[in-house]
């Protein structure tokens, strides 16, 4: 098993050229979008290669983020990079405060409710505007809210187990 301090977490993509210097425009899956260029350094995946870069410059610019990074200088070699994933350390992100999560670690711990029936494992999270929602992938799909204290009443991180207080018929 992969300790989560190991793992890899998709950050954003290079999306396109900014500038004839080398700049790169990134499609960014943070929140704020700009903290992608906080994240540093990037671990660059195309056709099955990863190269590690170092972030030396970036900024939200419209609807996107640009950045710098180290060994490109110049548009035809940030050009080799669109539709390169960016991945960074999971490690990068820090600690959590108390109850507060960050979806990466969610995604793949067991659901279960109060009584114990596993619902299945979480497959990914979105946001709904009111209150996140897991995507319990199982027997059936479940989609249950993130809403702690409430729905989801306990976060076992070394078990990978969530509790939740649902009905399994829902």
């Amino acid at each position: 098993m992969i300790a989560a301090n190991d793992k890899k977490v998709p950050v954003g993509r290079i999306s396109g050229l900014f500038g004839v210097r080398g700049w790169v425009k990134v499609y960014s899956y943070t929140d704020p979008r700009e903290n992608v260029v906080h994240y540093s350094p990037w671990h660059l995946v195309l056709d099955g290669q990863s190269r590690q870069v170092r972030v030396l410059a970036g900024r939200a610019h419209g609807d996107s983020v640009v950045a710098s990074i180290e060994g490109v200088q110049d548009r035809d070699a940030a050009a080799a990079l669109i539709g390169a994933e960016i991945e960074v350390d999971r490690a990068v992100f820090g600690k959590t405060a108390r109850q507060q999560f960050y979806w990466t670690d969610l995604q793949g711990m067991q659901v279960q409710t109060l009584t114990g029936e596993v619902l299945g494992t979480v497959d990914h999270l979105f946001e709904t505007g009111a209150n996140d929602v897991m995507i319990v992938v199982g027997e059936g799909r479940h989609l249950v809210p993130f809403l702690y204290g409430r729905v989801v009443t306990g976060v076992d991180a070394d078990q990978r187990v969530i509790t939740v207080d649902w009905d399994p018929a829902f």
